[in-house]
């Protein structure tokens, strides 16, 4: 009989700790957690870790799964398992993703490109972020043939979004997830009591410095240049910009380049008046299926399919925009029922273990996208960090279903669960 996920992954851990290795990377998702904090900034860690406003949905989130209980059945031969899905018309070997989050610098330098080389390792498919450290065609070459998806924020400039889908679709990407809660920047307190934005520090613009419409739109820009008597936080800032921005040191230094770029992206990333209206040329943009993230509410569900849409992905921005909004599981079994079986339903925000991901294939998602944890592995452990994490999300997936009594994901559903409130 072939060892499991699950299986292989204990033999791993505890074959090491006979040899006195414990691992890197804590298996406990607080103690994950906890961990990061210790090693990271704290301005990484808040704009990381954070939420909106007071953090109610953030709670939420956490409070929505553990609501849930999994009511395992007995005396099923559950020795062999098939933990896969297909997705857009790939077989993955577990049904999660992992969620593009932007400003992956401020874990780890080598940021979305070590996280891309252990997306394709564990086979787990990889969203570039919009927002991210390193350009898109960076992290394609770490990967291979490996699955990867593309997160778009839509511009208000068509011409850059345009840029950015032919760049995905020349990066072999499978998919765009178009985000589309983000219009506005929510209300962060933490960043906002440490007086931190990492954008205007030049990190997080990857994608946009390293695409020609962008670079076009920046030499026609106004010169963005510092103040007459700039104080020691300012020199800070400016060699921070200095550093993210591409070509040499010293030259970005005694450029304006870079700070005129960062205030352009301030000014271009986000279209607040995106409407329903909009889709419809977003998707004569790209052959690609489109994905539009941050439904929560089934008349949306409805409408998006109705624009053509190829699939959802319900989520609150994992708390980071409404606090007080409703958890992204609780919005989850309204919109399955209103899209039935027409699209892919995804999952995101709170998905901390693989218990997690269970319940959400229980309430009918297709997969969930994984997000803080990954995060905090990179910071802990880069490539490596990332790798244990997948690991133990697969294992953990792996031996609850068969714990459960499911011997495949086909068979996972809402009788599988039971909500106590």
């Amino acid at each position: 009989m072939e060892a499991s996920a699950g299986r292989l992954r204990q033999i791993e851990i505890y074959v090491n700790g006979i040899r006195g290795r414990r691992p890197r990377v804590p298996a406990d998702p607080n103690e994950l957690e906890r961990f990061a904090r210790r090693v990271l900034p704290p301005e990484a860690f808040a704009y990381l870790a954070g939420g909106a406003g007071s953090e109610e949905t953030m709670r939420a989130n956490r409070a929505a799964f553990e609501r849930r209980r999994i009511v395992p059945r007995m005396l099923r031969d559950v020795s062999s398992r098939d933990t896969s899905i297909e997705l857009f018309g790939r077989r993955l070997p577990f049904p999660f993703l992992l969620a593009p989050v932007g400003v992956l610098e401020l874990a780890r330098s080598e940021a979305d490109v070590a996280v891309a080389r252990a997306a394709a390792a564990e086979g787990v498919p990889m969203i570039f972020s919009n927002q991210a450290s390193r350009p898109m065609e960076a992290c394609a070459d770490a990967m291979g043939d490996a699955p990867r998806w593309f997160q778009l924020y839509t511009s208000t400039s068509d011409e850059l979004v345009a840029s950015f889908l032919g760049r995905a679709e020349a990066c072999g990407c499978d998919a765009v997830v178009v985000t589309l809660d983000t219009t506005l920047l929510g209300w962060r307190v933490r960043d906002l009591d440490l007086a931190y934005l990492p954008f205007l520090r030049g990190k997080g613009i990857a994608q946009y410095t390293s695409d020609p419409v962008f670079q076009r739109i920046l030499e026609a820009a106004p010169t963005t240049e510092l103040a007459e008597r700039p104080n020691l936080a300012a020199l800070g800032a400016a060699v921070e910009l200095a550093r993210a921005h591409p070509g040499p040191f010293w030259r970005n230094l005694r450029s304006a380049k870079p700070r005129t770029a960062a205030r352009l992206f301030i000014e271009i990333y986000s279209r607040p008046t995106l409407t329903w209206a909009d889709l419809a040329s977003l998707r004569a943009l790209t052959r690609l299926p489109i994905l539009l993230k941050g439904i929560l509410h089934p008349d949306d569900a409805r409408r998006a399919i109705d624009a053509g849409m190829d699939g959802l992905v319900v989520s609150n921005h994992g708390g980071r925009q409404v606090d007080g909004a409703i958890a992204s599981l609780d919005a989850l079994p309204a919109i399955v029922e209103a899209v039935g079986d027409r699209v892919p339903v995804l999952l995101d925000s709170g998905v901390r273990g693989g218990a997690d991901v269970f319940k959400a294939l229980a309430l009918g998602a297709r997969a969930v996208l994984i997000g803080r944890p990954y995060t905090y592995g990179l910071a802990l452990a880069g490539e490596e960090g990332v790798r244990q994490v997948l690991r133990n999300f697969a294992a953990d997936f792996d031996l609850t279903m068969g714990l459960a009594g499911c011997r495949s994901v086909a068979e996972i559903g809402p009788e599988w669960l039971a909500d106590t409130a």
